[in-house]
């Protein structure tokens, strides 16, 4: 199988990014647990100052699918709810070549 890759845009209410950033920690740890997840980097937008963004590189689908349905994700997303304006809006690529692949 293939790597797959996520972009995922979180827009946080407005003057809540840093609380929104600071609760996406326990995500941040959660995937240091998590063999499959490769790469899962926050970004803050230097645009807008109410949105973050995630880049995600897992080893395939199925370690997608075990990310996004763990129960330690659900309780994250239960979290976020006080400091995020909306569900996060993915993208899904196929990474085909690069430095760090």
């Amino acid at each position: 199988m293939s790597k797959v890759a996520v972009i995922a845009k979180i827009p946080a209410q407005p003057g809540k990014r840093d609380e929104l950033v600071a609760a996406l920690q326990a995500a941040l740890d959660n995937a240091e647990g998590e063999a499959d997840t490769l790469t899962y980097i926050l970004h803050e937008d230097l645009a807008d100052a109410d949105v973050v963004w995630f880049y995600e590189l897992y080893t395939d689908q199925d370690a997608l699918v075990a990310h996004g349905t763990s129960d330690a994700f659900k309780a994250i997303g239960a979290a976020l709810r006080p400091f995020a304006a909306g569900r996060p809006e993915l993208t899904m690529l196929k990474p085909v070549g690069g430095k760090g692949l």
